[in-house]
């Protein structure tokens, strides 16, 4: 018998634009809000009449007016509506009409923000809608105990939407692949199939797997390029205890070979008010932050039709003007 033929040696992907942005910003657009865990009562045509109102080149304006290097915005989390269309989706869940958005707001974006040399990212779940039943079950499948028809289903989602995309996307934030029993394997699906499909059409696209911990910081995987670093109450100095608990690690640009980055709330909660800062605070710890080599993403909330709140923008703009002077 043959013997198999060893992987390609695995390489994470060049950070530097990442760290030289010192910072950006995340939005939760959702059709429900960040977390919820309940159906709702909203129509595909609903959606799609929210997602065609959206002001894309209202918001580019103001990113660039606040001087933003990067945006991070969700395509989808619970609820099971998208911000993009997908035809793979489609087809596994059979939703008609489907619940994915006729218009590419992530295209449409990409097309303002390249240009003023703001990159796009994009956040998604890393398993399928729990508020949408049918969604789930026809997503899961007969579930084994690796999920391995759920993430071969959603590696199958996510690579449609980075073929289209392309170089217009230039990172992704994974949400929700907690459980390691799923993942760490050496053959498919696992970690590496997962990120390969994120990078297919960008393999120099960022990816972070969200390890469901607010601290310590640390790398989930070595196929993703940078912490995913999710915080909420706390804003650490330092990435955690070493093993014997003598002392604090200190922060560095590498946390476990992947880049330092943490997102965390500008307001109470996520996508939601008030702020929680003075403006000389959040400019001073991001600051802090960069001194380590590290990136911070700080979420605010984006109104209906796209615009940023008006009660965040000023902070968005004196951290961007603080920063990229």
């Amino acid at each position: 018998m043959a013997t198999p033929t060893p992987a390609t040696p695995w390489k994470r992907a060049d950070t530097t634009w990442f760290k030289d942005c010192r910072w950006g910003m995340f939005v939760h657009y959702l059709a429900d809000t960040a977390s919820n865990l309940k159906p709702i009562d909203l129509t595909p045509d609903d959606w799609n009449r929210r997602i065609d109102a959206f002001d894309v080149e209202g918001l580019a304006a103001q990113l660039t007016e606040a001087r933003v290097p990067y945006f991070v915005i969700t395509l989808g989390q619970n609820s099971g509506f998208y911000l993009s269309p997908n035809a793979t989706y489609d087809a596994i869940v059979g939703h008609n009409p489907s619940r994915c958005s006729r218009r590419d707001l992530i295209a449409d974006l990409a097309r303002a923000l390249t240009p003023r040399g703001i990159r796009l990212l994009a956040y998604i779940p890393g398993a399928a809608p729990c508020n949408d039943a049918v969604a789930k079950a026809r997503l899961e499948g007969a579930a084994d105990e690796r999920w391995s028809v759920l993430q071969r289903n959603w590696e199958a989602v996510c690579r449609e939407w980075s073929l289209r995309w392309g170089k217009a996307l230039s990172g992704w934030w994974v949400d929700g692949p907690y459980e390691n029993k799923r993942y760490e394997h050496p053959d498919a699906p696992n970690y590496r199939s997962f990120s390969e499909a994120l990078k297919a059409g960008n393999p120099d696209s960022l990816v972070a797997f969200n390890n469901g911990l607010r601290t310590p910081i640390y790398s989930i995987t070595p196929y993703e390029d940078y912490t995913p670093g999710e915080i909420e109450r706390d804003l650490p100095v330092a990435p955690g205890c070493l093993p014997d608990y003598s002392r604090l690690r200190n922060f560095e640009r590498y946390l476990d070979g992947a880049q330092l980055h943490i997102l965390t709330i500008m307001g109470e909660w996520w996508g939601k008010g008030p702020l929680r800062f003075p403006d000389e605070f959040t400019i001073a710890y991001t600051k802090y932050f960069n001194s380590k080599g590290g990136v911070i993403s700080w979420d605010a909330p984006l109104q209906l039709n796209g615009h940023i709140d008006p009660a965040f923008f000023p902070q968005l703009k004196a951290l961007g003007h603080a920063l990229r002077p």
